[in-house]
């Protein structure tokens, strides 16, 4: 089965509208986010349009914030203070990339821990390291949504995770623990060691997100596992991701598309972060 993520982001997002309209009638408000956007990308404006249309959909109500591309550390770091102080702002985000002379990670520590909706700063991964996520980072989460939808219990299976990005791979590892999985996560090491292939051999579960046209060939995969693939490449005109999805498809039981897949649940889960946040700013 195709994993089809414009549907589930389409059912999320059903919820989440409802919910903020409860939200609104109960208190008057609803969550305000604020993204941050140094310079200009065409990537990032793609991503963002995605956001503001989520948004208006469920409800929220979502600034971008341009600043000039030789905006200075301590300007970009003053504003995020302002922003944490101002309390008509619920959310705050730092579009990347961001150029070289900006420290995207002391910037965005600095966003008030209820404010990260990114769930990237230090406290909240600090948080769901200890087994206490409050806001959990969107690409993970969405990844979690993913496996939810097959109504697999994940408890004992074997999970492997190829990348390990601080907003990914580490993660993931730690919410499929928390569902009892057994995890291994693979990275660069593996693959130079040449052990790469008879890991994925193993997998129940495979989540690839490590930004490798065709990295993980479909003679890999396990008949019947579950193929989760984060990735997103361009080749030759066409986004594809990580994973050789036709051969794959025809061995795993359900298997994400790229485009179509985690991308659109990702931008909806910026949008529950945003719900959560709220509701953590004003005592819900």
């Amino acid at each position: 089965m195709i994993l089809d993520g414009k549907k589930l982001a389409q059912k999320i997002k059903e919820g989440l509208k409802a919910e903020v309209v409860a939200l609104k009638t109960k208190y008057g408000v609803v969550p305000k986010i604020v993204n941050i956007m140094v310079g200009e990308n065409p990537d990032s404006s793609a991503y963002m349009n995605s956001q503001r249309k989520a948004a208006g959909f469920v409800g929220i109500d979502y600034e971008l914030m341009s600043l000039p591309l030789d905006v200075t550390q301590e300007h970009l770091c003053s504003l995020i203070l302002a922003l944490n102080e101002d309390d008509r702002v619920t959310g705050v985000m730092i579009t990347k990339p961001v150029p070289a002379h900006i420290h995207f990670s002391d910037a965005a520590n600095l966003i008030e821990l209820n404010k990260d909706i990114e769930g990237i700063n230090a406290a909240n991964i600090g948080n769901l390291l200890l087994g206490n996520p409050t806001l959990i980072p969107c690409t993970a989460a969405a990844v979690m949504e993913h496996l939810k939808s097959t109504g697999v219990d994940l408890s004992g299976k074997e999970v492997v995770i190829i990348g390990d990005s601080q907003i990914v791979g580490k993660p993931l590892s730690l919410l499929l623990l928390r569902e009892l999985a057994t995890v291994t996560v693979c990275h660069i090491g593996t693959s130079r060691a040449g052990k790469l292939a008879e890991h994925v051999e193993q997998a129940d579960v495979l989540i690839v997100a490590v930004g490798k046209a065709a990295l993980v060939k479909g003679s890999w995969i396990k008949p019947g596992a579950i193929v989760i693939d984060v990735g997103i490449n361009e080749v030759n005109g066409k986004i594809v991701g990580d994973v050789d999805f036709e051969d794959a498809q025809k061995r795993a039981a359900f298997i994400t598309p790229v485009p179509g897949g985690v991308g659109p649940v990702t931008s909806v889960m910026l949008m529950r972060n945003s719900i959560e946040a709220f509701k953590l700013i004003i005592g819900v």
